[in-house]
């Protein structure tokens, strides 16, 4: 072995000294690529499903699925929601094999701004958890950051005991109301701030620290923290390394493989850029906030008003591809 490969064998990688620092969590429905990197938890979400059902070795995930869906349901639609809904939860009892931590499994998007709907759909998913022996301690409920879907996570957190993971947050009104609401965990998506800022500014490139994304997220950390909020920071959707490592010391950061492969190959130091004591030394002043309030300051926000109804859209149209496959299996599987 030569000098450079010695020393190189001996380094700690950047995703080892990240996982020192933070919660990795893996941004996947490829339970290969959770085995490979050992992250603590995992995430999916109606696009990473509607990926991963399509690959030959979950096809058995599927057809328990439709299984399911034509003995409980009596009309198309009802076999459909719930052949989708025992999908999701399949899967993430599968990766609770892998994962010693918790799954988030997400409410369908078309339910976000319909808080009732959004309890009744986390309670059934839950249910369907438990008939596959998970305890809802191992289970993050996902749902979109809209007031109803924030307000939908407050009364089950409070009343139902059920975490929730607040997704598609790109605005701090959106943090501030998560924590008001008591919620376990908040997803700021960090390169979907990123992307926005390229396509709709004169700048095209920023270095990690002032990646628009990155200060989004250091904001509602140093925030929480400061202020003394439980819910949890788990930043997420990164387009590079560098993203990541300037958020190192965030409570969570859920990563796709393809990053965590990234982090695995470099020996680059990681540094801690976020911590609880350096929260406390920001200038931050506690805001007061109401429903209007929050519909000000989201409609305010160009930015996150463009990609909170985008991410909707798009798991929504993930949801209904995934739908089609499913309803076309319903048809051929005679009910039993």
């Amino acid at each position: 072995m030569s000098e450079p490969q010695c020393k190189r064998s001996k380094m700690t990688s950047s995703l080892e000294q990240l996982k020192a620092l933070t919660t990795v969590v893996a941004d996947t429905g490829d339970f290969e690529a959770m085995k490979n990197y050992k992250p603590t938890d995992a995430t999916t979400n109606p696009s990473l499903i509607l990926a991963a059902s399509a690959l030959p070795q979950y096809k058995h995930l599927v057809q328990k699925a439709v299984q399911y869906g034509n003995k409980v349901g009596q009309t198309t639609e009802e076999k459909l929601e719930n052949a989708m809904d025992l999908l999701c939860v399949l899967f993430g009892v599968e990766i609770l094999k892998i994962v010693p931590g918790r799954v988030s499994t997400e409410v369908d998007a078309r339910l976000s701004f319909d808080k009732e709907a959004s309890i009744a759909k986390a309670k059934k998913l839950i249910q369907l958890y438990a008939d596959h022996g998970i305890a809802k301690e191992r289970v993050l409920i996902k749902l979109a950051s809209t007031w109803e879907g924030i307000q939908a996570a407050r009364e089950l957190e409070q009343k139902h005991g059920i975490h929730c993971n607040l997704t598609l947050l790109f605005n701090f009104a959106q943090a501030v109301a998560c924590a008001e609401a008591g919620v376990t965990l908040i997803s700021p998506f960090v390169g979907r701030i990123l992307d926005w800022n390229i396509a709709n500014t004169d700048k095209k490139s920023y270095t990690g620290d002032e990646d628009p994304g990155v200060v989004s997220v250091t904001k509602i950390y140093n925030y929480y923290k400061k202020f003394g909020y439980k819910t949890v920071v788990m930043g997420a959707s990164f387009r590079n390394i560098e993203e990541i490592k300037a958020l190192a010391g965030c409570d969570l950061l859920t990563i796709s493989p393809k990053l965590l492969g990234e982090l695995e190959a470099s020996g680059d130091p990681v540094p801690r850029k976020l911590s609880p004591e350096n929260a406390a030394k920001q200038p931050l002043e506690k805001i007061a906030l109401t429903e209007s309030t929050f519909r000000w300051m989201l409609n305010e926000d160009k930015m996150a008003t463009d990609k909170l109804s985008e991410g909707i859209r798009n798991f929504a149209a993930d949801s209904v591809k995934l739908e089609n496959t499913i309803k076309t299996q319903l048809k051929a599987s005679p009910k039993k």
